[in-house]
C-alpha cells in the first residue's frame, strides 16, 4: 500500500539499535512513532527498522522530529535515516546484485547514507582489502551497494570502519534481505 488517505508510506532506518537493551525494543521504538502521530507504524525485524505512513513530504524533516523524539524519550542518539517506499522500490527494481545470492559467507548490502555523510558518495572509497566489492551508488535512495565477503572473521567488520571513517556515522547498513523485507512491509 503506498499511499494511506494522503499519507507517503516510509521506512526509518535507525543506527545502533541493540535489541536486547530494554530501551531499544520494537514495542517502545513503536510508541515514539505514534506518539509523533504517524499512521499504521510497524516494525521489521529487531533490528531498528520502522514503517509508517505520514503526511510530510520533507524526508529530513522527519529524520529530525524522530532522531529527537528518540533521544529524548528514550536516549538514542543514532542515526535516524528516512526513505520513501517509492525510493526503496526503485532500488529493489534495479537489481543492483544480478546472479549474486545474499548467503552466510556472502553478504549483499546497502548502507543508506543521510543527507549530512561527510564525504561526496559519488566518490566510493577503495576496499581496503579483497573481503569487499562495490557494486555502485545509487543516487535515488542514496545508498552504497555492496558485497561482502564475510567467510573469514573480521572482514565485514573491517569493511563497516571503512564506510564509516569515509562517510562518517550518518549512515546505516542494511543487508539486501532486510531491505527485500522492509520493502515488502511497505507494501503490506
Amino acid at each position: 500500500m503506498l499511499n494511506i488517505r494522503g499519507m507517503t508510506r516510509y521506512a526509518a532506518l535507525l543506527r545502533g539499535i541493540a535489541p536486547s537493551n530494554p530501551n531499544m525494543t520494537n514495542d517502545k521504538l513503536r510508541a515514539v512513532f505514534d506518539g509523533l502521530g504517524f499512521a499504521k507504524v510497524t516494525s521489521v525485524l529487531a533490528s531498528g527498522n520502522i514503517v509508517f505512513g505520514a503526511d510530510e513530504q520533507d524526508t529530513a524533516l522527519l529524520e529530525t522530529r524522530i532522531q529527537e523524539a528518540l533521544q529524548t524519550e528514550l536516549g538514542i542518539g543514532g542515526a535516524t535515516i528516512v526513505r520513501s517506499h517509492a525510493e526503496l522500490r526503485a532500488l529493489l527494481d534495479i537489481d543492483p546484485f544480478p546472479g549474486l545470492t545474499h548467503g552466510r559467507s556472502t553478504y549483499l548490502i546497502a548502507t543508506f547514507l543521510r543527507d549530512g555523510a561527510q564525504s561526496d558518495p559519488g566518490k566510493l572509497p577503495a576496499p581496503e582489502s579483497a573481503g569487499a566489492r562495490i557494486v555502485g551508488y545509487d543516487p535515488a535512495a542514496r545508498a552504497l551497494l555492496a558485497v561482502v565477503d564475510n567467510s573469514e572473521p573480521g572482514k565485514a567488520s573491517k569493511f563497516m570502519a571503512l564506510l564509516e571513517r569515509t562517510y562518517g556515522t550518518d549512515i546505516t547498513t542494511r543487508s539486501w534481505l532486510t531491505v527485500q523485507r522492509i520493502v515488502t512491509k511497505l507494501e503490506s
